[in-house]
């Protein structure tokens, strides 16, 4: 029997039902239905491609946030596919969390998986279905395709034969896996197939490497050649590391599950070929995969998409570099920085700093120029691990918030709390004037303040404001006694006039602090410190500890045009009992 009948027949008996699907178990069926896109030339088309496992990252929003600038300034196409073949792993509701945590950073997908007007899961686009568990019948169309040509079979290893497998190579430092004498299933027939099969025997289908690899060529496709069987090797180049070169892949490699779900090696490529992915960026913990990836493009006869394997996020821990860790590391998870209120303006123009060398450099040239107008580049990347810096991006953050507008600064605080704090939200949102008038308070001329990096730590120092928040924290100047306190406070309540400009404010305090004994400048009390009780500096600590309830504080005129007649009484009472 020839091998042509000998691999029909082993299609037909494990695939005879693609038969009557609307493919007709003809691959070239899915050529037509997900066409070449109509985009410019030279446009990016990338994907993120997570599994629904719950956990949201700041590895998925650097990785994301990559892809879809790549797309964008191309003039491309940015998806979301879920990559939900593995069923143990899913969490319920992971991808609406995974979508409103990137929007919340300001990223977003031209199609693919999306929320609709109900927050609950659609699509969009014409490459779907998006979700990887929905595109079975797919697989398995190219799957028999590779079967009725002899590059994959049916695998039949138990689990303990391939335990007992392992344990050999290992204690023989063998390379692991299934392979030459492993691949125990690898010339089966379809007879014998069938007959374990009725024996309901399990069985994975597995790639055949060694029909894969036996061609003795040199095939240069889409960046990588397939070097001969002589050299062993794959040499390919990387969108960011530039030339790499592996060994070739050897391994029957498991392409579709006992359950009849694909591993993420097989379905990823198909799906990012039918789907005319152009570039994959993804992290390094990909590469010792990629030319098992790059073998099944080949294989399959599609021209693989440019990879771009970027390098990991890592932190400082006791002198030494080491990978941020999910249980170690708070500052990994996306709600450490929606909880904290950093603005998602500063995570991505921190992020470009981390992406791209010649970041910095562009923003000193162009301060007010938005993000999108920086173009990115793989080539600029780094590939040895990113060091993340938090004091850098509050530094960043500090400077984003400063050239913002306080009304706009209002808003995402209101947006901050609404979230995070009902009652914050409560109290800010019942007079958003007054909120912006507080947060423009320091920002007016050509150094504005530049020292708050999140809305946590805005309204921790702000909070003074309102009633409800409101308390003594810092303790009198020490030179001050009690009677001076009540006496002080007492003169600046008979004389204080909102009307007053800032010259005659502060001289009405300066006749406070001579009438009390107090030197009306500082530097008069440090050239005679026995003629005074202290200086014009303390009485003013004082007023502003009663109003205020912190020793430093901005601008105390600004602070009490805004706090009114009525609460600046009730303060000074309060600070009398």
């Amino acid at each position: 029997m020839s091998n042509e009948k000998k691999n029909i027949l082993m299609a037909d008996l494990l695939f005879s039902h693609m038969l009557n699907e609307p493919s007709g178990g003809d691959t070239s069926y899915y050529e037509d239905v997900y066409p070449p896109r109509d985009i410019p030339a030279g446009a990016a088309v990338t994907r993120l491609g997570p599994s629904p496992t719950g956990f949201i990252h700041l590895g998925n929003l650097y990785t994301a946030f990559m892809n879809e600038k790549l797309s964008r300034q191309t003039g491309g196409v940015f998806f979301l596919r879920i990559e939900d073949t593995d069923n143990k792993r899913e969490v319920e509701g992971a991808a609406i969390s995974l979508i409103t945590s990137l929007a919340h950073f300001g990223v977003s997908f031209d199609e693919g998986v999306a929320l609709n007007d109900n927050m609950r899961i659609a699509e969009r686009g014409d490459y779907g279905p998006y979700h990887q568990s929905q595109r079975r019948e797919i697989y398995h169309a190219f799957i028999r395709k590779l079967l009725l040509e002899g590059k994959a079979y049916p695998c039949f290893l138990t689990e303990d034969e391939l335990s007992d497998v392992r344990a050999y190579q290992e204690s023989n430092r063998e390379t692991p896996g299934v392979y030459g004498k492993y691949a125990k299933y690898r010339n089966i027939t379809a007879e014998q197939a069938g007959n374990l099969i009725q024996g309901e025997n399990k069985y994975v289908i597995r790639l055949n490497a060694a029909a894969v690899n036996g061609a003795n060529r040199l095939l240069p496709i889409g960046g990588a050649d397939y070097a001969s069987e002589e050299k062993h090797t794959v040499t390919v180049r990387d969108g960011i590391r530039g030339e790499l070169t592996f060994p070739q892949n050897e391994l029957d490699v498991v392409l579709l599950k006992s359950d009849g779900i694909p591993t993420y090696h097989f379905a990823h490529v198909i799906d990012d070929h039918l789907m005319r992915t152009t570039h994959v960026i993804r992290g390094e913990e990909w590469l010792s995969s990629l030319p098992i990836h790059l073998q099944l493009f080949d294989t399959l006869g599609f021209e693989p998409p440019v990879y771009c394997h970027s390098t990991v996020l890592m932190k400082v821990d006791n002198g030494k570099k080491r990978k941020l860790s999910k249980r170690k590391d708070p500052e990994l998870s996306l709600e450490y920085y929606r909880e904290d209120g950093y603005h998602p303006q500063a995570i991505l123009e921190y992020l470009l700093t981390v992406i791209n060398s010649n970041f910095e450099e562009w923003r000193d040239a162009n301060p007010d120029a938005p993000i999108s107008e920086f173009e990115m580049t793989t080539e600029k990347m780094g590939v040895s691990g990113i060091l993340f810096d938090l004091d850098k991006l509050e530094d960043i953050s500090k400077n984003v918030l400063a050239k913002m507008p306080a009304g706009e600064l209002a808003d995402f605080m209101i947006r901050w709390a609404r979230i995070n704090d009902e009652d914050v939200y409560s109290t800010i949102n019942a007079d958003r004037e007054k909120l912006e008038r507080i947060l423009d308070i320091g920002r007016s001329g050509n150094k504005p303040r530049k020292d708050l990096a999140y809305a946590s730590q805005i309204w921790n120092f702000i909070n003074y404001f309102y009633d409800d928040y409101f308390e003594i924290i810092d303790p009198w100047p020490a030179n001050v006694s009690e009677g001076d306190v009540i006496a002080i406070l007492k003169s600046y309540g008979a004389s204080f006039n909102l009307d007053d400009d800032r010259e005659v404010w502060f001289a009405k305090i300066r006749q406070i602090a001579t009438m009390g004994g107090y030197a009306a400048k500082p530097k008069d009390f440090k050239n005679e410190p026995e003629k005074y009780k202290g200086h014009v500096g303390d009485v003013s600590e004082v007023i502003r500890i009663a109003l205020v309830g912190r020793a430093s504080s901005p601008d105390l005129y600004e602070i009490q045009k805004i706090l009114g007649v009525d609460e600046i009484r009730t303060r000074l009472a309060y600070a009398m009992t």
